[in-house]
């Protein structure tokens, strides 16, 4: 059977034919990376929900993606907003930091992509950098317009990464203004950037808990991510 894989997504203003008002939506991306790897993708819309609720939905899947999206609200690492700030979604930032704690309990497996990385690290105690080109002094990381930066990142060997995709990944997809500053509880730092951003941390004593800066989606033809997803949950079998 094919493994079922719950990725979250947006829950905002949208569009479509006739109809302009507040709707849950994804990317397609990220369906297409889950189903051109072998499992079912099934989207999660921000919602309310307890510990428990979060421990019941994920009983009912064999994996899950926290994908990009919105700045996590400063406050949740203890931080005020900086300017550059975007407007804070706290639906979601609920529902992933629960989907987040329960994943980790229930060693499911599961990847972060982007702010993904970034609320996992929060979830963990750590914190963020709010806005990158304050240290290194220019967009490098947020072309703007949808252009993604890319660049080489350089992944630790020995680290579950490195199984996956080697000592480097040549040409990451990258469209962020965030990220990583102090890793949270029980994080392992495994890829960085050139210039030393951290670009991907893992969960220590989980069989998959991973987590990326960079956008696998956006290169659909590269699924190696996608692929060791499906593969982590197979293995649970």
């Amino acid at each position: 059977m094919k493994p079922v894989i719950g990725l979250t997504s947006y829950r905002q203003r949208g569009q479509t034919g006739v109809w302009d008002t507040e709707m849950a939506m994804l990317p397609a991306f990220y369906l297409e990376g889950v189903t051109r790897a072998g499992g079912i993708a099934v989207i999660l819309p921000p919602q309310q929900v307890n510990s428990e609720d979060a421990r019941n939905l994920l009983s009912g899947l064999d994996g899950l993606v926290i994908t990009g999206g919105r700045d996590v609200e400063a406050a949740r690492y203890g931080h005020q907003s900086h300017e550059k700030a975007e407007k804070p979604d706290r639906l979601r930032d609920l529902l992933e930091d629960e989907l987040i704690t329960a994943a980790i309990q229930m060693k499911l497996p599961f990847l972060g992509i982007c702010r993904g990385a970034q609320l996992l690290n929060v979830n963990r105690g750590g914190t963020l950098i709010q806005h990158l080109p304050d240290l290194v002094g220019d967009n490098r990381y947020l072309l703007g317009d949808g252009n993604f930066a890319h660049m080489p990142i350089s992944v630790r060997e020995g680290s579950l990464l490195a199984s996956i995709v080697g000592d480097q990944v040549e040409n990451a997809a990258l469209y962020h203004h965030q990220a990583i500053d102090e890793p949270g509880e029980g994080l392992q730092v495994v890829a960085y950037s050139p210039d030393g951003i951290v670009q991907a941390v893992e969960v220590e004593n989980h069989p998959f808990g991973l987590a990326v800066q960079w956008h696998p989606e956006q290169t659909l033809d590269e699924l190696r991510l996608f692929d060791a997803l499906i593969a982590a949950t197979n293995s649970r079998d």
